[in-house]
């Protein structure tokens, strides 16, 4: 079964059901899984900051959250990522399947292993590729202004980011800014759970444009219609 991570952005509450609440070896996750129901099934869904939003990125728990999804029965995880635009290319309301990922974050836990064991995961493709095209050809069937490919960068939050460091991440090849994917990423690549981003850009990054919170709350909201559509199409012929 697909498993959703929402953030900011959520699908809409209709047809949801709890469906594990217990918690994890890692400690509690964010929030109950849902069992959710949209136009082509179901899916499992876990909203990272908490029921109403009152986890911040720094302080979530990302080893329980992505556990007990997969608990849950998810076998594939897409995570709904808000995000600073940083290529020009990328408006407000726009989304993006990014192909890579750059991490800036400092003092999470990345990893499941005990901490005198050595584990090495390959991470030279951050994003699951199958699930990527599953995603972007539901973009096209769904008919969302979607982009095909483009770098998260990955800061540590809760503030927004300078211009200067916004400046460095286009240098570095960021398209966009979020401050959720990692660990969300490596840990689903632990467990060989295939994980794929699907960005919402909310916002001009810093230096960009103006950056209102009240625009970028309203993007946020109005996206909950679009984004079921589009998982919608992504769930047929998902086992």
């Amino acid at each position: 079964m697909l498993g959703i991570i929402s953030g900011s952005a959520m699908l809409p509450a209709i047809g949801r059901d709890i469906e594990r609440s217990a918690g994890t070896p890692w400690g509690a996750p964010s929030s109950p899984v849902w069992r959710t129901r949209l136009a082509g099934g179901e899916v499992l869904e876990l909203a990272r900051h908490g029921e109403g939003r009152s986890l911040a990125p720094h302080r979530i728990n990302y080893r329980a959250n992505v556990h007990a999804l997969v608990e849950a029965g998810a076998t594939a995880l897409v995570a709904l990522h808000t995000t600073g635009g940083i290529d020009a290319a990328l408006a407000p309301g726009d989304l993006l399947v990014p192909d890579q990922l750059i991490d800036y974050t400092w003092g999470r836990e990345t990893s499941y292993a005990a901490a005198d064991a050595v584990v090495h995961v390959a991470f030279d493709v951050p994003f699951d590729a199958a699930l990527r095209a599953r995603l972007l050809t539901a973009a096209r069937e769904a008919g969302c202004r979607c982009h095909a490919q483009g770098v998260y960068g990955c800061t540590q939050g809760p503030r927004l980011e300078t211009v200067a460091e916004i400046d460095r991440m286009a240098r570095d090849g960021c398209s966009v800014v979020g401050m959720t994917a990692m660990p969300e990423a490596v840990l689903a690549r632990e467990l060989e759970i295939p994980y794929a981003s699907l960005c919402l850009v909310v916002n001009p990054a810093a230096g960009r444009g103006e950056i209102d919170p009240a625009d970028m709350s309203r993007i946020a909201a109005a996206s909950g219609d679009q984004l079921a559509l589009l998982l919608a199409r992504c769930l047929r012929g998902f086992e």
